[in-house]
């Protein structure tokens, strides 16, 4: 608990900085703080005990983003994907390789033009005019397009499908 403490403001200006969230930081900080008080973590066993913390911090806020049903943004995910962590939790790893293989095998079973269309939103966030124009097809139809193969990953992910149209959403997607 002393090494939490002590860690604590380094902890929150981490996490403030990587969920680009004050209020995300300090619900995640409140949460990690009541899970750490009552596991009384040997923390001392942990090769770098402070990433072990900040690493538990990570995944409740990973929780949290799962409790509120809100899938990462791209720029969230692409973030994470650049971070260099100097403890990697094996569990994590395995979650994550089940995660890519789940993604690959919903990928392959879209059909080609739906494939295309996610990965030219999601991957590359070009805006939908430009696919439009890359398919032939009309901005309408890329919509209906990228909210079927969302809707498809979704469901052989075992996740809900976020979806970025309508009032406010990014032009990007």
């Amino acid at each position: 608990m002393g090494l939490f403490l002590d860690n604590y403001e380094d902890f929150r200006r981490r996490l403030r900085r990587r969920l680009r969230s004050d209020d995300l930081a300090d619900d995640v900080m409140q949460e990690t703080y009541l899970r750490v008080e009552k596991l009384a973590m040997p923390t001392g066993h942990a090769a770098h005990p402070t990433g072990y913390l900040f690493r538990m911090a990570l995944n409740m806020a990973a929780d949290h983003h799962r409790a509120q049903g809100r899938l990462l943004t791209g720029e969230e995910v692409d973030d994470l994907l650049h971070s260099v962590d100097t403890v990697v939790d094996p569990s994590t790893v395995l979650a994550s390789q089940q995660d890519i293989v789940a993604l690959s095998a919903a990928l392959d079973a879209l059909p080609r033009r739906q494939r295309e269309i996610l990965l030219a939103a999601r991957v590359e966030e070009l805006p939908q005019a430009d696919i439009a124009s890359r398919h032939g097809i009309s901005v309408r139809m890329v919509g209906k397009e990228l909210k079927k193969a969302l809707e498809t990953c979704a469901t052989k992910t075992g996740r809900r499908a976020f979806q970025r149209f309508g009032p406010g959403a990014r032009e990007t997607s």
